[in-house]
């Protein structure tokens, strides 16, 4: 899958596209195929280096996310093929500026169908 990482602090220009491996579920998450993503104010800042969050880079910044289940192998919440959206794992890494993501099957709500996947990502830390 492609991810978007960064391997120095500063501004967006430190964010280049990577080959990463799948993300596997564990037990009571699922993988998400993301079809978009929120940028919330903190993530500047955490690309910036002023907050240690989540220490040195490499990392992949994300949490705000809504996309559609691909896998649910231990959890009863979610089937593959449903849409979701939610902000997993804050403050922990998420890596939401993926093609997929593993998320807490209770991190996650089932998107509304009068939503797009672009207005649900938008919605867990601004709405």
């Amino acid at each position: 899958m492609r991810a978007i990482t960064q391997h120095s602090f500063g501004g967006p220009e430190v964010l280049t596209v990577v080959d990463a491996p799948e993300p596997r579920p564990r037990p009571t998450e699922v993988l998400v195929r993301v079809r978009a993503i929120g940028l919330n104010p903190l993530e500047p800042r955490l690309r910036a280096g002023e907050f240690p969050l989540l220490g040195p880079p490499p990392f992949v910044l994300g949490w705000d996310v809504s996309g559609v289940v691909e896998a649910a192998p231990q959890t009863w919440r979610f089937r593959a093929g449903d849409e979701v959206f939610g902000m997993p794992l804050f403050p922990r890494a998420a890596g939401a500026y993926a093609e997929f993501v593993a998320a807490p099957a209770l991190h996650l709500a089932r998107k509304p169908a009068a939503l797009s996947h672009v207005e649900a990502a938008a919605l867990p830390v601004v709405g």
